[in-house]
């Protein structure tokens, strides 16, 4: 944490009412001096059965609220249930938050709150010397010490000396306030999350009455357990500012962002609303067929929300229904929707292959994660692209669509609608586990901004001789004909076999197969896509770093690091993967070294250099987790470096 300025000052109660007497706290007492940052990254963690996505949630909405720019890394086991106590059970939420633009959830967390040994041992390796440690000391028994591995405990032996610690009793606290509950001492136990999540919010100043309105909302049906939350809450408020094992409280300003009117957001969220916009600006109704995944599944979850807006959702008995619904509806009228993750790609592969030959419009929404097979369900990773680019038998190309934050994920979704609607094609939205789960704050447009989407069905026969000729193209996009069924006089074949140009029949003909399979390839390569922008400030850069999806924000932090420290480097980053942007080629011939960060063995790189000749440099990881600022700034470092010393040689 980089802090500027102490100074004492009022503060409010957890009543979240107005300011106390200056100089002093709400209940009277001498107020405790206050630190100023500019940024502090938080991880919380613990079992995943003690409620740290929540409280995560719960402190970044409140942050949100205040005006921090924010950003959020959740990261959770696969295991529905892990074994209490042990590593592969510990779930975590790190929030990093500003009063400037930030782009990541941070390297390294300043504060973690450890709620057993587990979370502390799986996490200590992240922490940098002089972090602050806060750790539930009643779980830490022999027991559970002995099953992380721990021979003694880390709090008595000195190994945590480089720290700051703070041993807090968490579970008796919460005990003690809420002794006059009436709960049982195992659901009065639950609540020691909240507790720790009042500390914080009285550590970091952090509103508290949107909190108590949430606990209060969520347990509408169970009041006493409403009250002992919200009591547990204030409790764990007022213990930070009695005891004096926190002789400081920290205050971090609301950023300065554009004006405008924003909301704290997820990337499934984003793009779920991404897609009712879409439904309202083509004027179609949407129709979602999915099959529950991790972790896609949010997006079905909150679609079914939104019947109001037209929005109709099928939880299909499995893969290969949902995304056949989804055509269906497409052929119908609607704009289909299918979402899944990775191994659900591989058995919807077919149907999008039928899309292809029925050109059709068709979303299919990759929420990609770590695999292959089952692999890493909750860890995030973008190593579905060559799968979108060919997972298909024969040629079957589709244009691929690609957000680089949790907000963009609106916007990719509304530009995956306009190519499908344009175009009549199946389009892929690759988003990750990082996006969907990740969170930042989002400005809400304007809706007349949005891009207008309306389509214009067939209704009267097209042909020369009266008849209905359902692949006569437009010759601009070589889009054929939507024709709704039912529609009279526009009854038409459909199926999986080859057409016919025109007439659509069924055609076994050799020179028809080679300019159908050619025309839906020049389909796809002529969308209209933006051209890259390249970031190259001083225009002296020799090195081009260029990323798609989520690696936007750890490449972007790293290309800041680098220029702070003298360095010149041009940055660019992909959301067309398919067809790609027309003046790409231009952009990599002009820099003498170029480097693609990926979180895969170099699936874009390997495009690249097929496509542009270019000795594109592929830096990887598969690790499950974001890349970190500070990595990627060493890679630049030493690309530079190599530069130089090639020049000297």
């Amino acid at each position: 944490m980089t802090s500027q300025v102490d100074q004492s000052e009022a503060v409010d109660g957890p009543d979240g009412g107005g300011p106390a007497v200056p100089g002093r706290s709400a209940s009277g007492r001498t107020a405790k001096p206050i630190r100023r940052l500019d940024r502090v990254i938080i991880r919380f963690a613990g079992d995943s059965g003690d409620g740290m996505q929540l409280t995560g949630d719960r402190f970044t909405s409140e942050t949100a609220a205040f005006g921090n720019d924010l950003s959020t890394l959740p990261n959770f086991p696969a295991e529905i249930r892990a074994p209490a106590g042990t590593l592969p059970g510990v779930s975590s939420f790190q929030l990093h938050f500003a009063d400037h633009d930030i782009l990541t959830p941070g390297d390294a967390p300043d504060v973690l709150v450890a709620m057993n040994p587990a979370a502390l041992k799986a996490n200590l390796a992240d922490l940098p010397a002089g972090a602050e440690i806060i750790v539930n000391t009643d779980e830490f028994t022999k027991r559970a010490l002995a099953k992380v591995g721990y021979p003694a405990s880390p709090l008595e032996d000195g190994s945590l000396e480089a720290f700051r610690l703070h041993p807090v009793p968490l579970t008796t606290l919460t005990l003690e306030a809420l002794k006059d509950s009436g709960l049982a001492r195992k659901d009065a136990e639950r609540a020691k999350n909240m507790f720790a999540l009042g500390l914080l919010s009285w550590m970091y100043h952090r509103p508290t009455h949107g909190t108590e309105l949430f606990l209060r909302q969520k347990f509408a049906k169970k009041p006493e357990i409403a009250e002992a939350n919200v009591a547990a809450f204030r409790a764990g408020w007022n213990f930070g500012e009695t005891t004096e094992d926190f002789a400081v409280s920290y205050e971090v300003p609301p950023a300065e962002l554009a004006p405008g009117t924003y909301r704290n957001i997820s990337g499934n969220l984003a793009l779920s609303y991404g897609l009712v916009a879409a439904g309202e600006r083509s004027g179609l109704p949407v129709f979602l067929g999915s099959y529950p995944i991790t972790p896609a599944s949010d997006i079905l979850h909150e679609l079914s929300r939104h019947k109001n807006f037209g929005v109709r959702t099928f939880q299909a008995e499995d893969e290969i229904a949902g995304i056949g619904a989804a055509l269906g509806a497409a052929f119908g009228g609607a704009l289909g929707v299918t979402t899944t993750s990775g191994p659900g790609v591989a058995l919807k592969s077919e149907t999008i292959g039928l899309a292809v030959s029925l050109e059709l419009p068709l979303v299919v929404v990759d929420i990609q994660r770590g695999g292959p097979s089952t692999g890493l369900p909750t860890k995030t990773e973008q190593a579905d692209l060559l799968q979108a680019m060919f997972g298909r038998n024969g040629e079957a190309p589709v244009p691929v669509v690609a957000p680089a934050t949790p907000a963009e994920c609106f916007d990719a979704a509304l530009d995956a609608a306009r190519i499908a609607l344009t175009y009549r094609t199946p389009v892929f939205l690759l988003s990750d586990g990082y996006l969907a789960n990740g969170s930042e704050p989002w400005k809400l447009p304007e809706v007349d901004e949005l891009p207008d989407l309306r389509v214009e069905f067939a209704t009267e026969p097209n042909g020369a001789d009266g008849t209905f000729r359902p692949y006569q193209r437009d010759p601009h996009t070589l889009a054929r004909p939507w024709a709704v069924p039912g529609t009279p006089g526009l009854e038409h074949r459909i199926g999986g076999i080859e057409k016919q140009d025109g007439t659509g029949n069924i055609s076994y003909d050799p020179a028809n197969h080679d300019f159908m399979v050619r025309t839906r390839q020049a389909k796809v390569d002529n969308i209209a896509v933006p051209d890259v922008e390249v970031d190259d400030p001083s225009g002296a850069a020799r090195v081009l770093v260029l990323g798609w999806g989520s690696t936007y924000g750890p490449i972007t932090a790293a290309v800041r690091r680098v220029r702070a420290d003298g360095g010149h480097v041009a940055q660019a980053h992909l959301r067309h993967l398919n067809p790609f942007p027309a003046n790409l080629g231009a952009v990599l011939e002009r820099y003498e070294r170029v480097i693609v960060p990926e979180m895969n063995l170099g699936q874009l790189a390997l495009l690249l250099r097929a496509r542009y000749l270019v000795d594109a440099q592929s830096y990887n990881q598969v690790r499950g987790l974001p890349f970190k600022a500070a990595q990627l700034a060493d890679v630049l470092h030493a690309a530079l470096g190599s530069l130089d010393a090639e020049e000297t040689r």
